[in-house]
């Protein structure tokens, strides 16, 4: 949470969800409560100390919350707020565009090859 004014409704959505990691975390979220472990799993290229980062900066914005639960081992799940999930139709477009994005530059590459030298 930040007191930043901001001249673009885009620039605040971005500090909200931007970087690497926090849009892929509410994806996850946006299908169901998530353990830190499983979160962990799902995206293996995140570090623990960026993991735990990202999870708190989105608690501090409202976007998820954080329960935990006192078993024989200290059980922590994350899920989306009503207002990070509020985000879903962005995340789900995001992601379609993704597919998309992801096609087209194959098609690129592989037009590339096939032009002669």
């Amino acid at each position: 949470m930040n007191n930043k004014q901001y001249y673009c409704p885009v620039e605040a959505t971005v500090d909200a969800i931007g970087g690497k990691w926090k849009a892929r975390i509410m994806w996850h979220l946006s299908n169901r409560k998530h353990r830190y472990g499983e979160l962990n799993k799902l995206i293996p290229e995140i570090s623990r100390k960026m993991l735990a980062q990202a999870l708190r900066e989105l608690e501090s914005d409202g976007l998820i919350s954080r329960s935990e639960y006192s078993e024989k081992i200290l059980k922590v799940e994350y899920e989306l707020t009503d207002y990070g999930r509020s985000l879903t139709p962005i995340l789900t477009l995001m992601s379609a565009w993704g597919k998309e994005h992801i096609l087209k530059q194959r098609e690129l590459i592989t037009e590339q090859k096939e032009e002669p030298s």
